[in-house]
């Protein structure tokens, strides 16, 4: 961004017009008849340079979106193949369910964040400090800062288990685990949280009203705590699916969906919601705020739609599952923030990148997949151009690094003649 403001900067210096495409070029190069002519120029070398060094003119990168990389599957593609898809798709957000030193080897030096997972059943050691230390020595720190690990969840959907033991150890987990990063010094780089279903309120309509669990309040309030001293996120797993799953008649598919609708506006506040997602994020806001918290940010840990889903799991289909995930794709490529929250882009981790066969559970569960484990789309979301199998992902990610190299070749020459110009210019005449 300093470099193009440096190049509007310049060109704003010169006042004589100049067109690069109605100019005259003559063999004789009267082209370069000034240093005003000369200062242009190689103001759009400059330019062309940046273009060539960045992902200018190429599939925009979301900026706020993630995508969940679940393994419960015994068909799923390498790490490898893995991350030259997230590549060709320009994503560089991924979160992952546990600490698998293949994925985190595999994904060094990629440019791709991501969070990782203390699993459940490890809470009740991981309060112990040491074995806090121990757990970031073995599963964090020899991969860093190669793989780029900016986010621990300690526990998944853990407030919203019928295990009181491990609800009262997650607050104490996470304490470790930060006091660990911060041992080693990485806590300015890994935030620690955990992510919570959005069963943890008790009202999420209107989401003015939105209000935790009246059991949830204690510990809540730790866990709040935690976060805002920490500058961590609180990560929420929303499902506007299951809402409409379980009131079809009341709830409006194109409401969840995003597709066009009245929506709906906040008695009390008066803001309008137009997606249930927003509303449900906010909802959350105003429960923190009911708290005294104010300031944390929300982040959407899990998102998504099944495309297929047993005979009583009403909307599971392909056509809703392309319609939800396309649309909420349009909102991340303009970064949008909730109605309560505008100026703060929203991030999203799409669930889930695969279809998983393992995974226990209703039909739905196994199909919320963007991709088959061939690599071949589920349905087309308008995330990327790529509908082939594994060779083909392959070759496409092949021929994307190959061309970024002849653009990065072309990019140091005109770098050089940048220089070049600018030593001629400086001569005296």
């Amino acid at each position: 961004m300093l470099l193009l403001h440096y190049i509007i900067h310049s060109i704003s210096l010169y006042s004589f017009p100049f067109s690069l495409l109605s100019s005259p070029f003559s063999p004789s190069m009267a082209f370069f008849t000034s240093k005003a002519t000369i200062s242009t120029f190689i103001n759009f070398l400059l330019l062309a340079f940046i273009i060539c060094s960045s992902d200018f003119g190429l599939l925009p990168r979301v900026a706020s979106l993630g995508i969940n990389y679940g393994q419960v599957g015994n068909n799923l593609p390498t790490p490898e193949k893995v991350i030259a898809l997230l590549t060709s798709l320009k994503i560089n957000r991924t979160r992952i369910y546990d600490t698998n030193p293949q994925v985190l080897t595999a994904f060094a030096n990629s440019g791709i964040d991501i969070v990782v997972t203390v699993e459940n059943e490890m809470l009740s050691a991981i309060i112990d400090p040491q074995q806090a230390l121990n757990w970031v020595l073995t599963n964090v720190k020899p991969y860093v800062p190669s793989t780029r690990i900016t986010g621990i969840a300690v526990g998944n959907e853990v407030f919203t288990t019928d295990d009181m033991n491990l609800i009262a150890n997650v607050v104490p987990a996470m304490v470790s685990i930060h006091g660990a990063l911060v041992q080693l010094g990485l806590d300015s780089y890994i935030k620690v949280s955990t992510a919570s279903s959005l069963a943890v309120l008790e009202n999420s309509y209107p989401p003015s009203a939105g209000n935790f669990k009246g059991e949830m309040v204690g510990i809540m309030s730790q866990f709040l705590q935690f976060l805002y001293s920490t500058k961590a996120p609180f990560w929420i797993n929303a499902y506007p699916y299951f809402a409409y799953k379980d009131d079809p008649n009341r709830v409006s598919l194109n409401y969840v969906l995003f597709n066009p609708n009245p929506g709906m506006d906040d008695p009390f506040t008066k803001l309008h919601y137009d997606n249930m997602l927003y509303a449900q994020v906010d909802a959350v806001i105003f429960a923190m705020a009911r708290m005294g918290f104010n300031g944390i940010e929300v982040r959407v840990s899990e998102t998504g739609w099944p495309s297929k889903g047993d005979v009583n799991e009403i909307g599971a289909t392909i056509e809703n599952a392309a319609f939800y995930n396309n649309n909420l794709l349009k909102r991340q490529l303009r970064n949008e923030g909730t109605p309560l929250r505008p100026n703060q882009r929203l991030e999203v981790y799409l669930f889930a990148l695969f279809n998983e066969d393992m995974k226990p559970g209703p039909t739905s569960e196994r199909n919320y997949g963007l991709y088959q484990p061939d690599l071949t789309m589920t349905y087309n979301v308008g995330l990327s151009t790529l509908s082939k199998p594994s060779a083909s992902v392959n070759l496409k990610s092949s021929a994307s690094q190959a061309s970024r190299k002849k653009c990065q070749s072309l990019g140091y020459w005109i770098f050089v003649y940048l220089l070049a110009f600018q030593v001629l210019m400086r001569r005296p005449v």
